[in-house]
């Protein structure tokens, strides 16, 4: 409705009228249309109803054909079939984890108050980060149904603009990779006794890759004739082609010959799970990473390798932003100017690839593969 307008309203909680019943708000009317002694029948009519068991907001969200959020979520979902797997998982989880409640509910059911008390709840209890995620997911979910049907808001928004706040994201830093690289080296190499467990490292390393698209690598997206490498499973869920460095040909060369004596594969995971995960490939290397912390004598985390090979890009060897952005898969800039430009080819990215491998080492102080005696 347009600000500084009156409306008649009532409150009520559906169900059984408890207090974890969901509170519920019906306009009757606005000011001067509606006069009080119609909209007092009108809401003795609607509590009659609620006593009764009925849920006049409910009726009249079926009427006009509001979606429910589980409805509304699944519209979502399948307006973009090319969100990753992973992705998906994660916003299903967060539906039924934390707005499990709010699935049956109309979308014109959930208030803004709704949303302050529900963020305030998640940060609590599960941190910032998944207060939110499932606030972002909630407004990205109403914007279509507040397109289609005339006067749903979205509370989100609502919420916003009354002031609300997400919370201030809290990036992890990192010492520069001159001070860190060396360490986390010599960390990986102390704990990490499995040399497969251990090339996921270094292969996260070498390339900025994310932890779920090393270890979910397969034999026949690792072309050692083309030097091409072929990663499908993205964040972005758009596939990505890398050129293979001499670093990276070593790391694989060295996989496919520590097959027990099988021959060379040609398919199948890169990394096979041992204990036989249901993902088919390894998974729990997060378990490293406090020892490996500790062992170096600073934080790890696997997405802080992902930040070095990006600064050792941009801050060691000045390489353009639009080239280490397709290096490490990063979403393209919204910038106009950039939208024009034509994509890097993997051929493009050969050099350049091999330079940031190259300065790694020097940084890791590691002898240049190729001149190994």
């Amino acid at each position: 409705q347009p600000s500084g307008t009156k409306s008649f309203i009532v409150n009520y909680r559906a169900g059984d009228g408890g207090r974890k019943a969901p509170n519920k708000r019906v306009v009757i009317g606005r000011y001067g249309r509606v006069g009080p002694d119609e909209a007092r029948r009108k809401a003795r009519d609607m509590l009659g109803q609620v006593a009764r068991g009925e849920d006049p907001a409910g009726a009249r969200a079926e009427a006009r054909g509001v979606p429910t959020l589980a409805e509304a979520f699944e519209t979502y979902i399948k307006a973009n079939p090319n969100r990753a797997d992973n992705t998906v998982r994660l916003y299903r989880q967060i539906l039924r984890g934390k707005l499990g409640d709010w699935v049956r509910r109309p979308l014109d059911a959930i208030t803004r108050q709704d949303v302050e008390d529900r963020f305030n709840q998640i940060t609590e209890r599960h941190g910032w980060a998944t207060g939110n995620q499932a606030m972002s997911m909630l407004r990205s979910v109403y914007r279509r149904p507040c397109v289609d049907h005339e006067g749903l808001r979205n509370p989100v928004d609502l919420w916003l603009a009354a002031g609300g706040r997400f919370n201030a994201k809290r990036r992890r830093r990192i010492s520069g990779p001159a001070e860190v690289l060396p360490r986390w080296r010599a960390g990986i190499e102390a704990v990490v006794v499995n040399p497969a467990v251990r090339d996921i490292f270094l292969i996260g390393l070498y390339t900025g890759m994310r932890r779920g698209e090393v270890v979910s690598l397969r034999w026949e997206r690792v072309d050692l004739e083309r030097r091409v490498l072929r990663v499908d499973e993205t964040k972005t869920g758009v596939p990505l082609e890398l050129p293979v460095t001499r670093q990276l040909a070593a790391i694989f060369e060295r996989l496919r010959s520590d097959c027990d004596g099988e021959a060379a594969p040609s398919e199948g995971w890169v990394f096979p799970s041992p204990k036989k995960a249901k993902s088919g490939h390894v998974a729990d290397i997060a378990r490293f990473y406090e020892d490996i912390g500790k062992a170096a004598g600073t934080r790890f985390w696997f997405h802080g390798l992902r930040n070095a090979f990006i600064t050792v890009a941009e801050r060691e060897l000045m390489l353009p932003r639009s080239l280490t952005k397709r290096l490490v898969n990063h979403a393209r800039p919204s910038d106009v100017t950039e939208g024009y430009a034509a994509d890097w080819t993997v051929d493009q990215l050969r050099e350049p690839a091999q330079h940031v491998a190259d300065r790694i080492d020097e940084l890791c102080e590691i002898e240049p593969v190729g001149t190994r005696e």
